[in-house]
């Protein structure tokens, strides 16, 4: 369990929640782990597949605390919302930002600052890890580029600017990606990014922890009233969501891609964990898909100390914490979005 910005997160699995006078009360196996004043909390954010007392929802709904239930998985379920929060408030300030110009720039250079601080910390740790074994001169030529488009993307005056700069530096970081996978196996040597469809394993194993990534924004925007197919970069389309899009972007380098190069550089995949269809894709079949699943599993309960909240919490927690703070960003609480700058 954490209370981080006046939401309670419940990560336990077995955890059942109750109501017990003006507390909010968690049990696991006939024990209490622990009890929260309802006065205090804004939201509760339960990933336990027991769920909680009737009367403790009518409580939340009451008071407009938001209670929200997640598979363990992470994958979104339902939320109880009352009428005094006022959640249709929040997504009428998104809606508007949506269509400001400005208000869209503040949002999306926020999100594209940090993925492009956060790809150049890549390149820098695998130059500072593993000097011996990538080509130093190659990553800090890259870095240098990420960071020169850091600078562009502070003075970029529209969204259309932003993604030119982000797509200019994609192809730069994905130029030497090659240069962080240190497996020998010739399997795993990356050419470039291929996405519809994937042509190799490298290629197989991002895209789909963009996917998984993509679906844990998503659900970490429901879970605080924000509609994730309105966007601000990622522009309106039927069936995307582009507001969980838009979140990943500043995630996937920390986030997804040092995962598909631990589980290369660590073997946690293998050849065999691979089909190619008549197409050329190249997918993960079951058993490669139920090793990176498990992987990406024990990924989500690491711990870090997040660098805007200086609080520790897992991996898993950080979508829901960005979404919490672009949340407080629209409703005027912040100044502006503070995006995950890994390091």
């Amino acid at each position: 369990m954490r209370k981080l910005l006046n939401t309670l997160y419940v990560m336990t699995e077995n955890a059942w929640l109750s109501l017990d006078g003006e507390n909010v009360v968690i049990q696991a196996d006939e024990r209490e782990l622990g009890r929260f004043p309802l006065h205090g909390l804004e939201g509760i954010v339960c990933f336990s597949y027991r769920g909680a007392s009737p009367a403790l929802m009518g409580a939340c709904a009451e008071r407009g605390i938001d209670l929200s239930f997640f598979r363990p998985s992470g994958r979104f379920l339902a939320r109880v919302s009352g009428g005094a929060k006022g959640n249709v408030l929040l997504r009428k300030a998104q809606y508007r930002a949506s269509e400001d110009a400005a208000a869209s720039l503040d949002a999306g250079k926020s999100m594209l600052i940090g993925k492009l601080y956060n790809a150049r910390w890549v390149l820098e740790r695998a130059t500072r890890d593993h000097v011996l074994s990538v080509d130093s001169g190659k990553l800090k030529t890259a870095s240098t580029i990420l960071k020169e488009a850091i600078s562009r993307a502070e003075r970029a005056d529209t969204v259309d600017s932003l993604r030119g700069i982000e797509g200019n530096v994609a192809a730069e970081y994905f130029g030497v990606f090659n240069e962080l996978i240190l497996n020998s196996d010739p399997a795993f040597i990356f050419h470039g990014r291929s996405r519809r469809p994937p042509l190799d394993c490298v290629n197989a194993m991002l895209s789909f922890a963009y996917a998984l990534l993509s679906n844990q924004c998503a659900s970490a925007l429901e879970s605080v009233g924000l509609d994730p197919y309105v966007g601000f970069v990622h522009s309106d389309r039927p069936g995307r969501e582009s507001l969980a899009l838009d979140l990943m972007e500043e995630l996937r380098p920390a986030f997804a891609d040092r995962f598909v190069l631990t589980c290369i550089n660590n073997r946690v995949v293998n050849t065999k964990m691979f089909d190619r269809t008549d197409s050329g894709a190249v997918l993960l079949n079951d058993a490669g898909r139920k090793a990176f699943l498990k992987a990406w599993q024990e990924r989500k309960k690491e711990n870090l100390t997040h660098p805007f909240l200086k609080e520790k919490m897992s991996w898993g927690l950080v979508p829901f914490v960005q979404a919490l703070l672009l949340a407080r960003f629209l409703r005027g609480d912040l100044d502006a979005y503070p995006p995950f700058l890994w390091k």
